[in-house]
Protein backbone atom coordinates (compact mmCIF):
# COMPACT_ATOMS: atom_id res chain seq x y z
CA UNK A 1 0.00 0.00 0.00
CA UNK A 2 1.41 3.38 -1.15
CA UNK A 3 2.64 5.50 2.19
CA UNK A 4 0.04 8.33 3.55
CA UNK A 5 2.43 11.77 2.62
CA UNK A 6 5.19 12.60 1.13
CA UNK A 7 4.75 16.28 3.12
CA UNK A 8 2.35 17.23 6.01
CA UNK A 9 1.37 21.39 6.27
CA UNK A 10 -0.46 23.04 8.73
CA UNK A 11 -1.74 26.39 7.57
CA UNK A 12 -4.07 29.34 8.23
CA UNK A 13 -7.31 30.54 6.83
CA UNK A 14 -5.24 32.57 4.35
CA UNK A 15 -3.06 29.33 3.24
CA UNK A 16 0.28 30.81 5.25
CA UNK A 17 2.08 27.82 6.47
CA UNK A 18 2.69 27.46 10.26
CA UNK A 19 4.23 24.39 10.88
CA UNK A 20 4.99 21.60 8.34
CA UNK A 21 6.76 18.22 8.00
CA UNK A 22 8.44 16.57 5.23
CA UNK A 23 8.66 12.98 5.27
CA UNK A 24 10.14 12.16 1.97
CA UNK A 25 12.52 14.00 -1.01
CA UNK A 26 10.28 13.10 -3.61
CA UNK A 27 8.40 16.53 -3.43
CA UNK A 28 9.03 19.99 -3.91
CA UNK A 29 9.70 22.54 -1.17
CA UNK A 30 6.85 25.32 -2.45
CA UNK A 31 3.84 23.36 -2.47
CA UNK A 32 2.10 24.91 0.05
CA UNK A 33 2.05 27.81 -2.24
CA UNK A 34 0.93 25.38 -4.84
CA UNK A 35 -2.21 25.07 -2.32
CA UNK A 36 -2.73 28.22 -1.61
CA UNK A 37 -3.14 29.13 -5.24
CA UNK A 38 -4.63 26.90 -7.07
CA UNK A 39 -7.01 25.24 -4.20
CA UNK A 40 -7.80 27.94 -1.81
CA UNK A 41 -7.76 30.98 -4.37
CA UNK A 42 -8.63 28.79 -7.16
CA UNK A 43 -10.54 30.16 -10.16
CA UNK A 44 -12.05 27.01 -11.00
CA UNK A 45 -15.52 26.59 -10.42
CA UNK A 46 -17.08 26.94 -7.03
CA UNK A 47 -17.97 23.19 -6.50
CA UNK A 48 -14.62 22.34 -7.08
CA UNK A 49 -12.72 24.42 -5.08
CA UNK A 50 -14.81 24.57 -2.42
CA UNK A 51 -16.07 21.02 -1.64
CA UNK A 52 -13.68 18.88 -3.54
CA UNK A 53 -11.01 17.87 -0.82
CA UNK A 54 -8.80 15.21 -3.16
CA UNK A 55 -6.84 16.79 -5.82
CA UNK A 56 -4.37 16.10 -8.43
CA UNK A 57 -1.75 18.81 -9.47
CA UNK A 58 0.98 17.82 -11.56
CA UNK A 59 2.29 15.04 -10.54
CA UNK A 60 1.15 15.32 -6.44
CA UNK A 61 -1.84 14.49 -4.70
CA UNK A 62 -3.33 17.06 -2.41
CA UNK A 63 -5.63 16.02 -0.20
CA UNK A 64 -6.75 18.23 2.99
CA UNK A 65 -9.36 19.15 5.56
CA UNK A 66 -10.62 22.10 7.65
CA UNK A 67 -10.93 21.87 11.27
CA UNK A 68 -11.61 25.57 13.03
CA UNK A 69 -8.82 27.90 11.78
CA UNK A 70 -6.37 25.48 10.53
CA UNK A 71 -5.84 23.45 7.34
CA UNK A 72 -4.09 20.18 7.55
CA UNK A 73 -2.81 19.50 4.07
CA UNK A 74 -0.99 16.22 3.13
CA UNK A 75 0.91 15.77 -0.19
CA UNK A 76 2.13 12.43 -1.59
CA UNK A 77 3.53 11.41 -4.76
CA UNK A 78 2.23 7.98 -4.89
CA UNK A 79 -1.73 6.83 -4.99
CA UNK A 80 -2.02 7.34 -1.31
CA UNK A 81 -5.20 5.79 -0.06
CA UNK A 82 -7.14 9.01 0.44
CA UNK A 83 -9.47 7.86 3.49
CA UNK A 84 -6.30 6.00 5.51
CA UNK A 85 -5.17 9.65 5.17
CA UNK A 86 -8.40 11.27 6.35
CA UNK A 87 -8.65 9.58 8.91
CA UNK A 88 -4.79 10.11 9.55
CA UNK A 89 -5.62 13.84 9.65
CA UNK A 90 -8.65 13.62 12.22
CA UNK A 91 -6.61 11.32 14.81
CA UNK A 92 -4.14 14.09 14.92
CA UNK A 93 -6.70 16.55 15.79
CA UNK A 94 -8.26 14.61 18.01
CA UNK A 95 -4.09 14.04 19.76
CA UNK A 96 -3.36 17.60 19.60
CA UNK A 97 -6.32 18.45 21.72
CA UNK A 98 -5.42 16.27 24.02
CA UNK A 99 -2.57 17.91 24.29
CA UNK A 100 -3.55 21.70 24.36
CA UNK A 101 -6.29 21.38 26.40
CA UNK A 102 -9.06 20.57 24.53
CA UNK A 103 -8.22 23.48 21.62
CA UNK A 104 -7.24 22.80 17.91
CA UNK A 105 -6.23 26.43 16.41
CA UNK A 106 -3.74 28.76 14.76
CA UNK A 107 -3.41 30.57 18.28
CA UNK A 108 -2.76 26.76 20.13
CA UNK A 109 -0.38 25.48 17.11
CA UNK A 110 1.92 28.57 17.23
CA UNK A 111 2.86 28.44 20.81
CA UNK A 112 3.12 24.39 20.51
CA UNK A 113 6.01 24.07 17.83
CA UNK A 114 8.57 22.06 19.80
CA UNK A 115 5.61 19.63 20.88
CA UNK A 116 4.01 19.19 17.57
CA UNK A 117 7.43 18.37 16.01
CA UNK A 118 7.92 15.79 18.39
CA UNK A 119 4.52 14.99 17.88
CA UNK A 120 5.21 14.48 14.31
CA UNK A 121 7.78 12.54 14.35
CA UNK A 122 6.24 9.49 16.71
CA UNK A 123 2.66 9.63 13.96
CA UNK A 124 4.41 8.84 10.98
CA UNK A 125 7.62 7.08 10.03
CA UNK A 126 8.57 7.74 6.17
CA UNK A 127 5.04 8.93 5.46
CA UNK A 128 3.53 5.47 7.07
CA UNK A 129 1.29 6.27 9.79
CA UNK A 130 1.97 4.90 13.27
CA UNK A 131 1.02 5.36 17.11
CA UNK A 132 -2.01 8.35 17.27
CA UNK A 133 -3.03 7.44 20.16
CA UNK A 134 -3.00 9.76 23.37
CA UNK A 135 -2.57 7.60 26.11
CA UNK A 136 0.23 5.75 24.43
CA UNK A 137 2.04 8.86 23.47
CA UNK A 138 1.46 10.36 26.45
CA UNK A 139 3.31 7.27 28.49
CA UNK A 140 6.88 8.77 26.62
CA UNK A 141 6.06 11.98 25.41
CA UNK A 142 5.72 14.32 29.04
CA UNK A 143 5.59 17.49 27.64
CA UNK A 144 2.89 19.48 28.77
CA UNK A 145 1.12 21.74 25.68
CA UNK A 146 0.85 25.46 25.69
CA UNK A 147 -2.35 26.78 26.69
CA UNK A 148 -3.53 29.95 24.85
CA UNK A 149 -4.60 32.49 26.31
CA UNK A 150 -8.43 32.28 25.28
CA UNK A 151 -8.44 28.78 26.94
CA UNK A 152 -6.56 30.40 30.13
CA UNK A 153 -9.30 32.68 30.10
CA UNK A 154 -12.22 29.94 29.95
CA UNK A 155 -10.81 28.48 32.36
CA UNK A 156 -10.30 31.12 34.86
CA UNK A 157 -13.70 32.60 34.11
CA UNK A 158 -15.07 28.89 35.08
CA UNK A 159 -12.84 29.09 38.64
CA UNK A 160 -14.48 32.73 39.79
CA UNK A 161 -18.29 31.54 39.11
CA UNK A 162 -17.48 28.85 40.89
CA UNK A 163 -16.62 30.93 43.25
CA UNK A 164 -19.33 33.81 43.05
CA UNK A 165 -21.79 31.10 43.44
CA UNK A 166 -20.20 29.52 46.53
CA UNK A 167 -18.97 32.50 48.08
CA UNK A 168 -20.84 35.52 46.46
CA UNK A 169 -17.48 37.06 46.16
CA UNK A 170 -16.67 39.39 43.02
CA UNK A 171 -13.03 39.75 42.33
CA UNK A 172 -13.08 42.28 39.30
CA UNK A 173 -15.07 45.35 41.40
CA UNK A 174 -14.66 47.02 44.34
CA UNK A 175 -17.34 48.34 46.34
CA UNK A 176 -18.19 52.00 47.13
CA UNK A 177 -18.19 52.87 43.19
CA UNK A 178 -20.68 56.22 43.48
CA UNK A 179 -21.60 58.19 39.62
CA UNK A 180 -23.22 61.55 39.64
CA UNK A 181 -24.67 60.05 35.80
CA UNK A 182 -25.07 56.42 35.63
CA UNK A 183 -24.01 54.67 32.00
CA UNK A 184 -23.19 51.90 29.91
CA UNK A 185 -22.12 51.78 26.58
CA UNK A 186 -21.87 48.50 24.50
CA UNK A 187 -20.31 48.03 21.28
CA UNK A 188 -20.54 45.29 18.91
CA UNK A 189 -17.28 45.27 16.93
CA UNK A 190 -17.05 42.57 13.93
CA UNK A 191 -14.53 41.68 11.52
CA UNK A 192 -16.09 39.67 7.99
CA UNK A 193 -13.48 38.06 6.26
CA UNK A 194 -14.88 36.55 2.69
CA UNK A 195 -13.76 35.03 -0.18
CA UNK A 196 -15.94 35.13 -3.69
CA UNK A 197 -15.85 33.77 -6.65
CA UNK A 198 -16.64 36.54 -10.04
CA UNK A 199 -19.70 35.45 -9.95
CA UNK A 200 -20.88 36.64 -6.19
CA UNK A 201 -20.70 33.19 -4.65
CA UNK A 202 -19.26 33.04 -1.32
CA UNK A 203 -16.70 30.43 -1.16
CA UNK A 204 -15.38 30.89 2.07
CA UNK A 205 -16.70 33.36 4.77
CA UNK A 206 -16.51 33.98 8.74
CA UNK A 207 -16.90 36.80 11.35
CA UNK A 208 -14.95 37.42 14.33
CA UNK A 209 -16.65 39.34 16.63
CA UNK A 210 -16.06 41.45 20.10
CA UNK A 211 -19.11 42.87 22.94
CA UNK A 212 -16.77 45.90 24.26
CA UNK A 213 -18.31 47.77 27.42
CA UNK A 214 -17.72 51.07 29.28
CA UNK A 215 -19.54 51.14 32.43
CA UNK A 216 -19.29 53.85 34.86
CA UNK A 217 -22.69 52.90 37.65
CA UNK A 218 -22.50 53.16 41.27
CA UNK A 219 -22.76 50.71 43.65
CA UNK A 220 -22.66 46.58 42.81
CA UNK A 221 -25.00 46.49 39.43
CA UNK A 222 -26.64 43.57 38.19
CA UNK A 223 -26.58 43.64 34.33
CA UNK A 224 -28.30 41.62 31.65
CA UNK A 225 -28.12 41.18 28.52
CA UNK A 226 -30.29 39.77 25.85
CA UNK A 227 -29.30 38.39 22.70
CA UNK A 228 -30.89 37.30 19.50
CA UNK A 229 -28.31 34.54 18.25
CA UNK A 230 -27.54 31.66 20.25
CA UNK A 231 -23.51 31.34 20.13
CA UNK A 232 -21.65 28.91 19.81
CA UNK A 233 -17.90 30.10 19.55
CA UNK A 234 -17.90 32.11 21.99
CA UNK A 235 -15.44 33.14 24.90
CA UNK A 236 -16.53 35.71 28.34
CA UNK A 237 -15.12 37.78 30.72
CA UNK A 238 -15.06 36.23 34.07
CA UNK A 239 -17.48 38.20 35.33
CA UNK A 240 -20.42 37.09 33.22
CA UNK A 241 -22.45 34.13 34.90
CA UNK A 242 -21.76 30.87 33.01
CA UNK A 243 -24.05 28.73 34.90
CA UNK A 244 -27.16 30.49 33.75
CA UNK A 245 -25.83 31.67 29.99
CA UNK A 246 -25.60 27.85 29.47
CA UNK A 247 -29.09 27.11 30.65
CA UNK A 248 -31.12 30.21 29.55
CA UNK A 249 -28.77 31.40 27.38
CA UNK A 250 -28.75 34.88 29.18
CA UNK A 251 -25.66 36.72 29.28
CA UNK A 252 -25.62 37.87 33.14
CA UNK A 253 -22.77 39.57 34.99
CA UNK A 254 -21.92 42.02 37.88
CA UNK A 255 -19.53 44.48 35.65
CA UNK A 256 -16.01 45.28 36.53
CA UNK A 257 -15.50 49.25 36.25
CA UNK A 258 -14.92 50.99 33.08
CA UNK A 259 -13.95 49.84 30.19
CA UNK A 260 -13.79 45.78 29.75
CA UNK A 261 -14.29 43.12 27.07
CA UNK A 262 -17.36 41.08 27.77
CA UNK A 263 -17.28 38.32 25.48
CA UNK A 264 -15.78 37.32 22.12
CA UNK A 265 -16.97 35.22 19.36
CA UNK A 266 -17.00 33.67 15.94
CA UNK A 267 -20.00 32.14 13.76
CA UNK A 268 -19.22 31.03 10.12
CA UNK A 269 -23.46 30.29 9.45
CA UNK A 270 -25.90 32.86 8.07
CA UNK A 271 -23.37 35.39 7.48
CA UNK A 272 -24.82 39.00 5.49
CA UNK A 273 -22.47 39.73 2.97
CA UNK A 274 -22.35 43.96 3.61
CA UNK A 275 -20.99 43.67 -0.16
CA UNK A 276 -21.06 42.15 -3.79
CA UNK A 277 -18.86 42.40 -6.19
CA UNK A 278 -19.10 41.56 -9.88
CA UNK A 279 -16.03 42.06 -12.09
CA UNK A 280 -15.63 41.49 -15.99
CA UNK A 281 -11.98 41.63 -17.51
CA UNK A 282 -11.20 40.81 -20.68
CA UNK A 283 -8.35 40.80 -22.43
CA UNK A 284 -8.13 42.40 -25.72
CA UNK A 285 -5.02 41.28 -27.33
CA UNK A 286 -1.70 41.87 -25.69
CA UNK A 287 -1.72 45.30 -25.28
CA UNK A 288 -5.01 46.59 -23.84
CA UNK A 289 -7.81 45.14 -20.86
CA UNK A 290 -11.64 46.38 -20.54
CA UNK A 291 -12.56 46.76 -16.55
CA UNK A 292 -15.94 46.54 -15.78
CA UNK A 293 -16.45 46.23 -11.74
CA UNK A 294 -20.18 46.86 -9.84
CA UNK A 295 -20.29 46.78 -6.02
CA UNK A 296 -23.35 46.76 -4.53
CA UNK A 297 -24.27 47.42 -1.61
CA UNK A 298 -26.34 44.97 0.58
CA UNK A 299 -26.76 46.38 3.70
CA UNK A 300 -30.28 48.50 4.71
CA UNK A 301 -30.88 52.09 2.69
CA UNK A 302 -30.56 53.80 5.95
CA UNK A 303 -27.28 52.95 6.32
CA UNK A 304 -24.20 53.88 4.65
CA UNK A 305 -20.09 52.53 4.58
CA UNK A 306 -17.28 54.57 5.16
CA UNK A 307 -13.98 55.16 3.31
CA UNK A 308 -14.81 52.04 1.20
CA UNK A 309 -11.80 51.16 -0.85
CA UNK A 310 -11.28 48.87 -3.78
CA UNK A 311 -8.13 47.55 -4.93
CA UNK A 312 -8.09 45.67 -8.07
CA UNK A 313 -4.61 44.25 -8.96
CA UNK A 314 -3.53 44.79 -12.98
CA UNK A 315 -0.82 43.22 -14.66
CA UNK A 316 2.74 43.99 -13.71
CA UNK A 317 3.35 45.90 -17.57
CA UNK A 318 0.67 48.16 -17.19
CA UNK A 319 1.22 51.15 -18.85
CA UNK A 320 -1.51 53.67 -17.70
CA UNK A 321 -5.48 53.59 -17.80
CA UNK A 322 -8.38 55.78 -18.46
CA UNK A 323 -11.08 55.87 -15.72
CA UNK A 324 -14.79 56.17 -14.90
CA UNK A 325 -16.94 55.64 -11.72
CA UNK A 326 -20.45 56.32 -10.89
CA UNK A 327 -18.89 57.63 -7.68
CA UNK A 328 -15.95 58.56 -5.57
CA UNK A 329 -12.15 58.76 -7.24
CA UNK A 330 -10.24 56.53 -9.09
CA UNK A 331 -6.65 56.26 -10.61
CA UNK A 332 -3.91 53.36 -11.46
CA UNK A 333 -0.97 52.91 -8.83
CA UNK A 334 2.01 51.88 -10.23
CA UNK A 335 3.44 50.72 -7.17
CA UNK A 336 0.82 48.47 -6.10
CA UNK A 337 -0.37 47.28 -9.62
CA UNK A 338 -3.44 48.01 -9.46
CA UNK A 339 -6.58 50.04 -9.81
CA UNK A 340 -7.48 51.96 -6.64
CA UNK A 341 -10.94 53.19 -6.18
CA UNK A 342 -11.99 55.03 -2.86
CA UNK A 343 -15.72 56.35 -2.02
CA UNK A 344 -15.46 58.28 1.18
CA UNK A 345 -19.54 57.70 1.85
CA UNK A 346 -21.03 54.30 -0.16
CA UNK A 347 -25.20 54.22 1.18
CA UNK A 348 -26.99 51.15 1.50
CA UNK A 349 -28.71 49.53 -1.06
CA UNK A 350 -26.77 50.90 -3.76
CA UNK A 351 -24.45 49.89 -6.90
CA UNK A 352 -21.40 52.18 -8.31
CA UNK A 353 -19.95 51.32 -11.36
CA UNK A 354 -15.58 51.54 -12.25
CA UNK A 355 -15.16 50.97 -15.95
CA UNK A 356 -11.96 51.24 -17.20
CA UNK A 357 -9.17 51.08 -20.37
CA UNK A 358 -5.65 49.44 -19.47
CA UNK A 359 -3.17 49.84 -21.65
CA UNK A 360 0.07 47.51 -21.38
CA UNK A 361 3.58 47.80 -22.74
CA UNK A 362 3.66 45.25 -25.55
CA UNK A 363 7.04 43.15 -24.89
CA UNK A 364 8.96 41.14 -27.30
CA UNK A 365 9.13 38.50 -24.81
CA UNK A 366 7.39 35.22 -24.39
CA UNK A 367 3.85 36.53 -22.58
CA UNK A 368 3.57 35.27 -18.98
CA UNK A 369 0.04 34.23 -18.46
CA UNK A 370 -1.55 36.33 -15.83
CA UNK A 371 -2.40 34.81 -12.17
CA UNK A 372 -5.52 37.27 -11.98
CA UNK A 373 -4.81 38.21 -7.85
CA UNK A 374 -8.04 38.76 -6.45
CA UNK A 375 -9.81 42.18 -5.91
CA UNK A 376 -9.48 43.33 -2.20
CA UNK A 377 -12.38 45.36 -0.54
CA UNK A 378 -11.30 47.54 2.89
CA UNK A 379 -14.52 49.28 4.13
CA UNK A 380 -16.26 49.90 7.53
CA UNK A 381 -19.94 50.09 8.04
CA UNK A 382 -21.50 51.67 11.25
CA UNK A 383 -24.61 50.03 12.37
CA UNK A 384 -24.37 46.75 10.75
CA UNK A 385 -23.55 43.33 11.97
CA UNK A 386 -22.55 40.66 9.49
CA UNK A 387 -23.59 37.51 11.79
CA UNK A 388 -27.00 39.29 12.39
CA UNK A 389 -26.26 39.74 15.68
CA UNK A 390 -28.45 42.26 17.53
CA UNK A 391 -28.89 43.38 21.17
CA UNK A 392 -32.78 42.75 22.63
CA UNK A 393 -32.68 43.84 25.71
CA UNK A 394 -29.48 45.42 27.93
CA UNK A 395 -31.39 45.47 31.68
CA UNK A 396 -29.50 47.16 34.83
CA UNK A 397 -30.73 46.70 38.76
CA UNK A 398 -29.05 48.08 41.67
CA UNK A 399 -30.80 48.24 45.06
CA UNK A 400 -31.12 51.83 44.98
CA UNK A 401 -32.79 51.73 41.95
CA UNK A 402 -30.86 54.47 39.96
CA UNK A 403 -31.70 55.96 36.23
CA UNK A 404 -29.00 54.63 33.69
CA UNK A 405 -28.28 56.14 30.19
CA UNK A 406 -27.77 53.07 28.19
CA UNK A 407 -26.03 53.33 24.40
CA UNK A 408 -25.53 50.44 22.24
CA UNK A 409 -23.49 50.67 18.79
CA UNK A 410 -22.76 48.67 16.08
CA UNK A 411 -20.01 48.13 13.56
CA UNK A 412 -18.88 46.04 10.45
CA UNK A 413 -14.93 46.38 9.50
CA UNK A 414 -13.58 44.46 6.94
CA UNK A 415 -10.88 41.50 7.03
CA UNK A 416 -9.28 39.60 4.50
CA UNK A 417 -12.41 40.46 1.55
CA UNK A 418 -11.33 38.69 -1.24
CA UNK A 419 -12.86 38.35 -4.88
CA UNK A 420 -11.75 36.43 -7.38
CA UNK A 421 -10.83 37.62 -11.30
Amino acid sequence: MAGCCSALYFLNLKGDVLIQRTYRDDVERNLATVFRTHILNSKESDHVASATPVRVLGSCSFIYLRSNDVYILAVTKNNANAMLTFQFMTNVVTLFKSYFGGEFSEQSIKGNFVLIYELLDETLDFGYPQIVDAAILKQYIFQKGFVTEATKARREAEAQNATLQVTGAVGWRKEGLRYKKNEVFLDIVEQVNMLMSNKGTVLRCDVNGKVVMKVFLSGMPDVKLGLNEALEDVTFHQCVNLGRFNTEKVVSFVPPDGEFELMKYRCQDGIKQPFRVLPVINEMGRTRLEVNVKVKSTFDAKLFALNTVVTIPMPDNTARAELQTSQGKAKYDAKKHALVWKIKRFTGAAEQILIANVELIATTKEKKQWSRPPISLTFQVPMFAASGLRVQYLKVWEKSSYKVDKWVRKVCKSGDYLIRI
